[in-house]
Parts: structure tokens; C-alpha cells; sequence
């Protein structure tokens, strides 16, 4: 699987557990998991990339009005940190 595969298998999933169709728990799992993509960006991807995730995990044990983090903010932040991505490996 190449950076690339990797890179859409993320987006996939993002897409995924936007749809509702996957946990957090699993798209966390599977961008943490992404070592050709991440090794194919600079080392600020994967510092930004896990940040967003710690995040999400934490938004996730709490209520959206109890949590600092909105999940919605998180999961276009995450978009976008896609679209830079793929304008990296370009």
C-alpha cells in the first residue's frame, strides 16, 4: 500500500464515521496506523495529525456541551489537514 492508499483509506473512514458508520475509536486507529503516508509528509503532519486525534478521543467522552472540542470543528480541521495531505504528495 503506498502513501497515497493510504492517505484515501483516511479519508474514506473520515467520511465513514461522518456518516456515522465507524467510531472514532477506528478512525483514530487506522490514521495512527498510516506509517508510509505519514513518513511520506513532513514531521509537522504527524504532530498535527495526532493532536486532532487526541482531541477527537477526548470529545468523544463528553457531551458537546460539556467539551472544550467540537467534533465538528475537529472532523473539518481533519478535512483539511486531507487536502494538504494530498497537495503534499502531489
Amino acid at each position: 500500500m503506498s502513501a497515497h492508499d493510504q492517505l484515501q483509506l483516511f479519508e474514506s473512514q473520515l467520511q465513514q464515521w461522518g456518516q456515522g458508520a465507524i467510531s472514532i475509536a477506528t478512525l483514530s486507529q487506522t490514521a495512527r496506523s498510516q506509517g508510509l503516508l505519514l513518513a511520506a509528509l513532513p514531521p509537522q503532519f504527524e504532530t498535527v495529525l495526532h493532536q486532532l486525534l487526541d482531541r477527537l478521543e477526548s470529545a468523544a467522552l463528553f457531551t458537546e456541551e460539556s467539551c472544550s472540542f467540537s467534533q465538528k470543528d475537529l472532523a473539518d480541521h481533519l478535512h483539511g489537514w486531507v487536502a494538504k495531505a494530498r497537495q503534499r504528495l502531489s
